[in-house]
């Protein structure tokens, strides 16, 4: 009888640590995605480095938040991302983050009221402008740049694939 209860005082104790230190996405039901998907630098300052590894030396250093990059690879805390002039190289997993952003390609690009081409043209953006994406279909995403916010085909941005579907 105290064994039994040793026992199951023992798995809930590993149950619970398991659930303290377990990967946040296994909690919150979501995987991590595997490469390649798109991703943004998180930090105002982020190093690209020639290999997965600090003793690695730094090729680039990013003082760009936001910019969009495609993860290509994954090495324990480390990830291989190419950037929107196709660089690639390895960031530490912390300087990258799961928001959506993409950066305008091209030519100058309209940001209209509706994900349509006869929809009233709200802004235009240049390229190189840098936003933040959200419901993309059927070739339109939603783009908002700081506050100014409208709908862009998704072949004008680098950073969501055209047929892809975002909420």
């Amino acid at each position: 009888m105290m064994m039994r209860q040793w026992t199951a005082g023992v798995t809930t104790i590993a149950v619970l640590v398991a659930l303290m230190t377990g990967d946040v996405a296994a909690q919150t039901g979501k995987e991590r995605p595997k490469p390649p998907y798109f991703a943004s630098i998180s930090a105002g300052k982020a190093r690209m480095r020639s290999g997965p590894g600090r003793s690695y030396p730094a090729t680039w250093l990013y003082v760009r938040p936001d910019l969009p990059v495609r993860v290509v690879d994954v090495f324990k805390e480390w990830r291989k991302v190419e950037d929107p002039a196709g660089e690639q190289g390895w960031f530490l997993g912390t300087l990258i983050s799961s928001t959506r952003t993409g950066i305008v390609q091209g030519g100058v690009t309209e940001l209209r009221e509706r994900p349509s081409f006869g929809a009233r043209v709200l802004w235009r953006a240049e390229p190189g402008v840098v936003g933040r994406i959200s419901q993309c279909a059927r070739g339109w995403c939603r783009f908002d740049i700081r506050g100014q916010a409208g709908y862009v085909e998704a072949s004008r941005l680098w950073g969501v694939s055209p047929e892809e579907s975002l909420p």
